[in-house]
């Protein structure tokens, strides 16, 4: 898209990247619904190109009834069966299995996801001047990755911790020349 407009440099090679990275990478996400859907995005994420996700989206929401961790806790071996079987996700047990588990484990919480998941965002953040600068993990990530498992949550490591920090805005990753970065 040559609409004149500097990007971050990952978000110019389609269409579902542009629109992603303008309209929702790195705004500030509130909501445990909001906030679960992401997580569980990131981590199908692992290991697969974001725009594969980005893609089956839409499928994913109708697959794992909107992200609503209460109807995803319910879930049992005949919607583990189902989900298996519907080419249009990303088909893996452990994945599947892991969001069951982490829509239980956000009942579970003594705080709102959102609240936990903010309290994770770093007071100070440097901009990164190129996506050079971008780290993939952080202290912050770090700590985050470890809470979450420790309350039960799976697929939530260092790395998928920090993107999830990316994606709903904990911290703002857009490049120094990028349109979409704010004034530090």
């Amino acid at each position: 898209m040559d609409d004149g407009l500097t990007r971050c440099a990952w978000a110019t090679s389609a269409p579902d990247y542009v629109r992603y990275h303008d309209e929702e990478w790195g705004r500030p996400l509130r909501g445990e619904r909001n906030l679960f859907e992401r997580m569980s995005l990131e981590a199908f994420q692992s290991g697969l190109s974001w725009l594969t996700i980005l893609r089956k989206r839409e499928n994913f929401r109708a697959a794992f009834a909107d992200f609503e961790p209460a109807k995803v806790a319910a879930f049992d071996e005949a919607d583990r069966a189902r989900l298996m079987a519907d080419a249009g996700i990303v088909r893996n047990g452990m994945k599947v299995d892991a969001t069951i588990a982490n829509a239980r484990a956000v009942l579970e919480l003594d705080t709102p996801l959102d609240e936990l998941l903010w309290s994770f965002a770093p007071r100070d953040h440097v901009r990164p001047a190129t996506l050079a600068d971008v780290p993939a993990i952080t202290p912050e990530s770090t700590a985050m990755a470890k809470e979450l498992k420790r309350r039960g949550f799976r697929f939530v490591g260092p790395t998928t911790s920090y993107a999830l920090m990316q994606a709903v805005g904990l911290v703002d990753d857009h490049v120094a020349s990028c349109f979409r970065s704010t004034p530090d």
